[in-house]
């Protein structure tokens, strides 16, 4: 049977080579004698899997010196409680932008270490916008301003990069990193889930400006602290070390393939095309966000009558196109074209949408 066109928003679709790959090297792992996920993770060889995997990530994302990698186990979710604990005094304020509703869960995570303060948000909006940056009231004493550079749900993007001056910029880029290029030293934070662009789930990167991590931060135990985490290489307890793997040959795939710059025209055809369907549809789809900030990763779409969903999850199902399925937050379906899903499977759902739209408008 050939593999589902998978839209799903993460877990995510996996490139075909890698996977390959890893079926190849899942019973022993060149000549180690076992598995990868059998062998030590202090040892030579999962050692060697780790550097290539750190060397490939800085090579894709043009990450500079000055910044320090590190691969912690758990996602997003995790960092969002760990970064204020590791880079905001007891008391001190901490701005959110909040553009969806995984801007709001980070600020949830930090409530209870930091005094949350929503610099800007679009939720009178229903999030259909990102807050303008002349809008935001930016605290005079914070510890950093949090973004979420992709609202996976809602379907929204930061296009530019903010200017907040001398305050670190931290940023969630859990379902766009390594999409397009990327100005690293624009950030003082940068973190993401793998299991959207970069891997399997269970895994995430923390890239993070150095000098941050003099910063003494609040009482946490060693766990929790990113600078324990870095002088062990990430290693303080044991890592996850099949998803380290997989990421590592993901991220070298991407670079096989063209590295961000290939990417970024590949998702931006993807999302031309997608979004062209659903504009051009006359109204029997549509999608809410303002054009100005739509998701090149995640198109949420609606039918111009509910009562076609369940029939639309059902063909399109049948037709080899899966995990259309919106979002419960906001309902509808919803497409994830991140970069390792091809051209092809886009087209594939182009074609369905419009098939259906015929037969049902």
């Amino acid at each position: 049977m050939p593999r589902a066109w998978n839209f799903s928003a993460g877990p995510a679709t996996l490139p075909e080579p890698v996977l390959r790959r890893a079926q190849s090297e899942m019973l022993e792992w060149r000549d180690a004698g076992a598995s990868i996920v059998e062998i030590s993770h202090r040892g030579p060889e999962f050692m060697e899997v780790a550097a290539a995997a750190e060397s490939a990530l800085r090579k894709l994302l043009s990450i500079p010196d000055d910044y320090a990698v590190l691969f912690t186990q758990g996602g997003a979710t995790t960092q969002q409680a760990l970064i204020p604990l590791n880079f905001a005094a007891p008391g001190q304020p901490a701005d959110y932008v909040i553009s969806g509703h995984w801007g709001k869960t980070a600020m949830k995570q930090a409530a209870p270490y930091v005094a949350t303060h929503v610099a800007a948000s679009s939720e009178a909006d229903r999030y259909r916008t990102i807050p303008a940056r002349d809008t935001w009231q930016l605290a005079s004493d914070a510890a950093y301003v949090h973004i979420t550079a992709n609202e996976t749900i809602h379907g929204s993007e930061f296009r530019d990069i903010p200017d907040v001056g001398d305050v670190p910029l931290v940023a969630d880029f859990s379902s766009s990193i390594a999409s397009e290029p990327l100005d690293v030293s624009k950030f003082g934070i940068l973190y993401a889930g793998a299991q959207k662009n970069l891997g399997p789930v269970g895994i995430s990167v923390v890239i993070v400006r150095r000098d941050l991590l003099e910063r003494d931060g609040q009482p946490r135990a060693d766990i929790f602290d990113y600078r324990s985490q870095l002088k062990a290489e990430s290693m303080l307890n044991t890592p996850p070390t099949w998803n380290w793997y997989m990421l590592g040959l993901t991220v070298q795939w991407m670079l096989d393939e063209g590295g961000v710059e290939e990417f970024a025209k590949r998702n931006a055809r993807k999302a031309a095309l997608l979004y062209g369907a659903i504009d051009d549809s006359g109204g029997f789809y549509r999608n809410d966000i303002d054009p100005a900030v739509r998701s090149r990763m995640n198109v949420p779409f609606f039918l111009h009558d509910e009562a076609l969903e369940k029939a639309f999850l059902s063909e399109s199902k049948a037709a080899g196109l899966i995990a259309l399925k919106g979002h419960r937050v906001v309902g509808g379906m919803r497409a994830s074209i991140y970069n390792a899903m091809p051209e092809e499977g886009v087209q594939a759902l182009v074609a369905f949408m419009d098939d259906f739209r015929k037969r049902h408008g």
